[in-house]
């Protein structure tokens, strides 16, 4: 029965541990960038778009292809960025846990 407790209380500090976190992630700022940083795509660890920056230069209606080209792959770095981030919190939080390798705890 010591051993359920002791279970249970660790499930609680784990569960308060990961809202924390969460809290943190929402928070935490990650930039993606493309085209040498022409296009620059900041997200929020939890993948919410905060802000997007053009180079003036790129602001050609004939280049909107290489634009909307540019635009995504900045999003992708940036949304990268954010899983490695997510995945090193994570990481950290479940480090003294007994899990199998490779299991994953959802958000």
């Amino acid at each position: 029965m010591r051993d359920m407790m002791g279970l249970m209380k660790k499930a609680q500090e784990m569960q308060a541990r990961m809202q924390a976190v969460q809290l943190e992630l929402e928070q935490t700022l990650v930039e993606g960038q493309a085209g040498a940083g022409m296009v620059r795509v900041s997200l929020t660890a939890k993948g919410q778009m905060k802000a997007v920056a053009i180079d003036p230069g790129l602001l050609k209606a004939d280049e909107s292809e290489i634009l909307e080209d540019l635009l995504v792959a900045a999003h992708e770095d940036a949304r990268k960025k954010a899983e490695r981030i997510t995945e090193e919190k994570m990481q950290s939080l479940t480090a003294d846990l007994p899990m199998p390798p490779g299991m994953k705890l959802p958000f």
